[in-house]
């Protein structure tokens, strides 16, 4: 399958983590308009760039700013400098690669991150772009320098993802560890309610607690609001909580109380059961894991047309009818697109894209085949890529929670592995660069 035909990944987390900064300190990571380039210093050659000396200036204001918030002391003046200058350096080797592998930014990611620069701090626009003036900045700078960190952190992701190999050993292995089955379990939004029993109590006493929990129990089964029966009867100490305990994994819990969990369907409430503090009652009141995950896939076929200088958006939709009219003719849907389509994944086995999951297509894709009934013809439409017409030729529910399952151990095995492939990958491009110190 072509790989332009798939959703482009995000890496909201890091990406996340690498704007925080900005929340607090948003000068901190802003390149300043130029003051008077003709008379800027280059302070270190970079392959075939330049660090100038008012971007360090900048950067370290903006820095010591930042530390002398946040520290009593502060590092001598060259090592400061060093790490300052190191730090620019390394962005100017990654941005330099990012290009090389034309990684590119759209203007609605860094819309995005502006958004979430103003929602952090509580601000409007027109008040960020005068506190930004305030310290001789602009919006423009802003989105440059958001521009750059995120087309630093997509090179980051893409590069060092791709370095780190999970073979399906690796995988087993993981989910045979006790880590692995940590990991990979179910979580549990759990509801509370202990009828507690005093450790003095006579067996009629404890009679009647049983009664009462039993009563509970029938009550919740005929619809009564578990919340309100916590609030009522219980004496946990989340009671006043409705019951809610909040959410755990059986291992987190009591083995009494994971035995209960254990096979509980959502919803459900346990039967009382006793433990040396009473009689309990739970809820599986939400569950994230576990259980079969059947999700609808769909086998499809497409043809695609890109528009270029001699192919344009009319041209290329009016050979996509023209195809479609042949279809419905008697042409063989697979001939027409080993013959036309432009999809170079798909094309030589008839535009047959396999089976899919939802969201493994880009958003006009997704939207086509949802509403495409089998065995018909999409109209044709338009993604970024291109026109298409698709054809649906199947559909069937999957159970795909042990696929699921290993996507998830697979994830955190690469994550695990995130750091140290990064800072080898790091320590590689540095060496290999062509760096030129001159402060």
């Amino acid at each position: 399958m072509k790989v332009y035909l798939q959703k482009k990944s995000t890496h909201l987390t890091l990406a996340a983590s690498l704007l925080a900064g900005l929340v607090l300190f948003i000068s901190a990571f802003v390149v300043a308009q130029p003051q008077s380039v003709s008379l800027d210093r280059v302070v270190a050659i970079v392959d075939e760039d330049v660090v100038l000396e008012s971007e360090f200036k900048d950067r370290k204001a903006a820095i010591l700013e930042r530390l002398r918030t946040q520290y009593k002391e502060l590092p001598p003046d060259d090592v400061l400098n060093s790490q300052i200058l190191e730090q620019l350096v390394v962005e100017r080797i990654e941005l330099g690669l990012a290009k090389r592998y034309e990684i590119e930014v759209d203007e609605s990611e860094i819309d995005e991150a502006i958004n979430r620069i103003l929602q952090k701090n509580g601000m409007t626009l027109g008040q960020l772009e005068a506190s930004l003036m305030q310290e001789g900045l602009t919006i423009a700078g802003l989105r440059k320098q958001l521009r750059n960190e995120i087309t630093i952190n997509n090179l980051q992701q893409g590069v060092v993802n791709s370095r780190i190999k999970i073979s399906d050993r690796d995988v087993d292995n993981f989910l045979a560890s006790t880590d692995g089955k940590f990991a990979t379990s179910p979580d549990y939004h759990i509801g509370h309610i202990l009828i507690a029993v005093a450790s003095d109590s006579s067996e009629s006493q404890v009679a009647e607690f049983e009664k009462l929990a039993n009563s509970i129990y029938k009550q919740l089964n005929d619809g009564a609001d578990f919340a309100q029966m916590a609030i009522t009867y219980s004496k946990d100490q989340a009671a006043l909580n409705g019951g809610d305990i909040g959410w755990r994994k059986l291992a987190q819990l009591p083995e009494l109380f994971a035995s209960q969990m254990d096979g509980l369907a959502v919803g459900k409430v346990t039967e009382p059961f006793r433990s040396g503090a009473g009689f309990h009652i739970l809820k599986n009141i939400e569950q994230s894991g576990g259980g079969a995950k059947m999700v609808e896939q769909t086998h499809a076929r497409h043809i695609l047309i890109k528009t270029s200088e001699i192919m344009d958006d009319r041209e290329a939709r009016e050979k996509l009818l023209q195809l479609t009219e042949l279809i419905n003719h008697g042409e063989d849907f697979a001939k027409l697109a080993r013959e036309y389509s432009e999809d170079t994944g798909s094309m030589m086995s008839g535009g047959d894209l396999g089976w899919s999951m939802p969201g493994m297509f880009v958003k006009q894709f997704e939207e086509a085949l949802a509403n495409t009934d089998i065995g018909k013809i999409s109209r044709p439409f338009k993604s970024e890529y291109g026109w298409h017409i698709v054809q649906v030729l199947e559909r069937r529910q999957e159970d795909m929670s042990d696929q699921m399952k290993r996507n998830q151990a697979a994830n955190a095995l690469r994550s695990r592995r995130f750091d140290e492939e990064f800072q080898l990958w790091l320590t590689q491009i540095r060496e290999e660069a062509y760096v030129e110190i001159k402060l």
